[in-house]
């Protein structure tokens, strides 16, 4: 294990902690030296070997895109077990750098080291709860190492889901899923028989169990209507319109039933889905269009609000939240505007938020560290405690705060005008159609 990794793997922990306070794994991996590929879907870019890297105990080196191995970046990169994956349109011999590539990956197997392959090969610019089809690469590795141990060693192949209310919201859900590996051994003899065949069941299998760790919406064209009923009806895995008393794991079950019912009735009863999602589209566009939430308009139409509530928190946490904007906002400002103004694709901010922004704090609060040992009080358990704990929490607390705040106003405008809010009423029509209508419990 390589110095640099062994750090991110465990640093990454307290920053992914904050992005995703609500974060579970699911038929987690016991073993550091698996020798198994981890075959994941692909549906956030950076984040996601941040996330499955950081949550699964194995060992893993990473696949990823070759045009990021810059001469700057190459050993740095190389230092946190990555690898580059040549594509056609990174010019000529892509053939013999891969298989370059492949000879490294199956001596990491070998030496009883795991590989991460996001099996998709891309990620949609705008986040969407499906799968992609997936690649024969994983499985091809596999064979491949096998073969070049003579079959003398066991390697397994298992199916990854990484599962986000949405992967660019702090504060957000995060399911990882892992499916029963499944071992390549036992697949010699057919291999043998018939490798390209072998290869290919065995991708559709993966890509079967892959299905089943993830939400997923098989025809792009319902994903908005999946997205709408989960915000009406609050029990899946929307970034703010859920119920968070329900178990994560139990809305993630939900927001995977629901897919599957939209996926096996689309056909037979597309005339009622459409009619439902024009319905949910006018609901939503009315409420745009008076500039109200649709969590405000749940929280105070149904009084489960207390403003009581949110303006003691304002007052209680103050003190913190100026603390935490004095260790934080400077470094959170700038790498925000630079992230939003040098990446094009949305899909890439949070990732690349999150380690700019630890880097970033980390060195901005050196200076009060090192001014807090030598000017204010010399105690370097005090001052490392303050550096490492209450550094990172002040700043969750202030960006909470801030949040509860615009909370506070937005809901006391909708308590004002909540008699004008007919739209309320079209919510509970709309709730009642659809449990009438989608058996999903």
């Amino acid at each position: 294990m390589r110095l640099l990794y062994f750090l991110l793997k465990y640093i990454l922990k307290i920053p992914l902690w904050i992005y995703y306070p609500r974060m579970k794994n699911v038929n987690k991996p016991k073993k550091r030296f698996a020798r198994t590929i981890f075959a994941s879907n692909h549906s956030a870019s950076f984040m996601d070997p941040l996330v499955v890297a950081a949550t699964q105990p194995s060992i893993v080196f990473f696949m990823t895109r070759s045009d990021v191995f810059t001469p700057l970046l190459k050993p740095i990169l190389w230092a946190s077990h990555m690898f580059p994956i040549y594509r056609q349109q990174d010019g000529e011999d892509t053939k013999a750098k891969n298989e370059k590539v492949f000879q490294k990956c199956y001596r990491v197997l070998n030496y009883g080291r795991s590989l991460l392959i996001f099996s998709e090969g891309f990620t949609d610019d705008v986040f969407i709860r499906r799968l992609k089809p997936v690649k024969k690469g994983a499985v091809r590795i596999g064979f491949g190492a096998l073969e070049k141990q003579n079959w003398k060693k066991t390697i397994y192949i298992q199916a990854v889901g990484a599962n986000y209310a949405h992967p660019n919201h702090l504060g957000s859900d995060l399911v990882i899923s892992n499916s029963e590996p499944i071992c390549l051994n036992n697949y010699k003899a057919a291999y043998l028989r018939d490798p390209n065949k072998t290869i290919h069941d065995l991708t559709m299998e993966v890509e079967r169990r892959m299905r089943a760790q993830i939400t997923d919406v098989r025809n792009k064209k319902w994903a908005p209507l999946h997205e709408m009923i989960m915000r009406i009806t609050r029990r899946g895995m929307h970034v703010t319109d859920t119920n968070k008393n329900i178990p994560l794991l139990k809305r993630w079950e939900y927001s995977k039933e629901l897919a599957h019912w939209i996926n096996e009735n689309e056909n037979a009863q597309e005339e009622k889905l459409i009619a439902l999602k024009t319905s949910l589209q006018t609901y939503f566009d009315e409420l745009k269009r008076l500039n109200v939430k649709e969590n405000d308009l749940y929280h105070v139409c149904s009084r489960s609000w207390s403003k009581w509530r949110d303006r003691t928190f304002l007052i209680l946490l103050f003190p913190i939240m100026v603390l935490g904007m004095l260790s934080n906002y400077l470094p959170y400002i700038f790498i925000k505007r630079f992230v939003e103004r040098s990446f094009r694709r949305r899909v890439f901010w949070g990732s690349v938020k999150m380690m700019l922004g630890v880097v970033a704090t980390g060195l901005f609060n050196l200076i009060f560290l090192f001014g807090g040992y030598y000017w204010v009080y010399a105690s370097w358990s005090f001052w490392l405690l303050y550096y490492f704990f209450i550094v990172p929490l002040s700043g969750v607390i202030a960006y909470n705060w801030f949040l509860r705040l615009n909370q506070l106003r937005r809901r006391s405008s909708v308590q004002k005008n909540s008699g004008d809010y007919s739209v309320f009423t079209e919510r509970e029509k709309l709730m009642k159609k659809i449990e009438e209508s989608i058996p999903v419990a």
